[in-house]
C-alpha cells in the first residue's frame, strides 16, 4: 500500500517542522505551503489524502482555503484538520460550517493528535 499523503499549509516555520518530523515518523509523505495561494497550488497538484490547515495565513487565509478544498466535487472528500490559534467556539463552529473534520487548537499535543490523524486519514 502506498504511503498517505498529507499537506501542511502553515505560515509558521517551527510549527511545520515538527508536524513534518512526527508526520514523517509515522510513514506519511508530508507536504509544506506557507501560504494558502501555495497551499492551493500544492493540493491540487499532488491530491494529498489530509490537509492540516492553519487559520491565520498569509493571503488567502484558511478559511478560504478550506471554502475553496469543500466547494469541489471530488477535492471536498478529502477530510481538513484545522489547526490553529483561534480558540473560540464561533471559531470552532464556523470551522465545521466550512467542511472541517476536525478542529485543533494550539498548543496541543502531537501525541494526542496522531490518532486524530490517522483515523481522518483512513475513514
Amino acid at each position: 500500500m502506498e504511503p498517505k499523503k498529507i499537506l501542511i499549509i502553515e505560515d509558521d516555520p517551527e510549527e511545520r517542522i515538527i508536524l513534518t518530523r512526527e508526520l514523517k515518523k509515522q510513514g506519511y509523505i508530508v507536504y509544506e505551503a506557507p501560504t494558502g495561494e501555495e497551499g492551493l497550488r500544492i493540493f491540487r497538484e499532488d491530491r494529498p489524502d489530509l490537509v492540516i490547515l492553519d487559520i491565520m495565513l498569509p493571503g488567502i487565509d484558511g478559511w478560504e482555503v478550506l471554502r475553496r478544498i469543500k466547494k469541489g466535487p471530488i477535492s471536498r472528500r478529502v477530510p481538513v484538520m484545522m489547526l490553529t490559534g483561534k480558540t473560540e467556539d464561533k471559531d470552532k463552529i464556523k470551522g465545521y460550517d466550512f467542511g472541517a473534520d476536525y478542529y485543533v487548537t494550539k498548543p496541543y499535543n502531537i501525541s494526542k493528535l496522531l490518532p486524530v490523524i490517522k483515523s481522518l486519514i483512513e475513514e
